[in-house]
């Protein structure tokens, strides 16, 4: 039996792997579902030249999350989901400990999901980044 052929309470959801990126930024996945990912990732390791979290390492992690929450919301259809558009906002940096980014969902469509991402500093709880990321559902 095809995916696209199972009932709804049939279809296995999709299971977030890391992937290379996600590895050498020290990635690591505390919850997953369509609804809602959350994530850490350590500052040390992602430092730019003056010392400070790198900004893309926070898109990236962002991104990851963002993407994966969708991605479990197109499998419950039988399909995949692309990124089409994100976007952020830098509040402020770290130079040390580690960093949480929460994707909470804002639309789960059939054709596009929209997340929230935000990132805080996990021993402070300040937030360092805010990013929305929006991703198209494909067949």
């Amino acid at each position: 039996m095809t995916q696209d052929a199972r009932s709804a309470d049939q279809v296995e959801l999709w299971k977030i792997r890391l992937g290379e990126l996600d590895q050498k930024l020290g990635v690591e996945v505390l919850e997953e579902s369509a609804q809602r990912v959350v994530a850490t990732m350590p500052i040390e390791g992602n430092r730019q030249s003056l010392g400070l979290l790198h900004g893309g390492a926070m898109l990236a992690l962002g991104e990851a999350v963002g993407s994966w929450a969708a991605v479990i919301h197109a499998s419950s259809m039988g399909k995949v989901a692309v990124g089409v558009d994100v976007n952020a906002t830098h509040h402020k940096s770290s130079r040390a400990g580690t960093v949480r980014a929460v994707a909470q969902a804002i639309h789960l469509g059939r054709s596009l999901t929209t997340h929230e991402v935000i990132i805080t500093h996990q021993e402070s709880g300040d937030r360092l980044c805010t990013l929305r990321i929006t991703n198209f559902i494909k067949g």
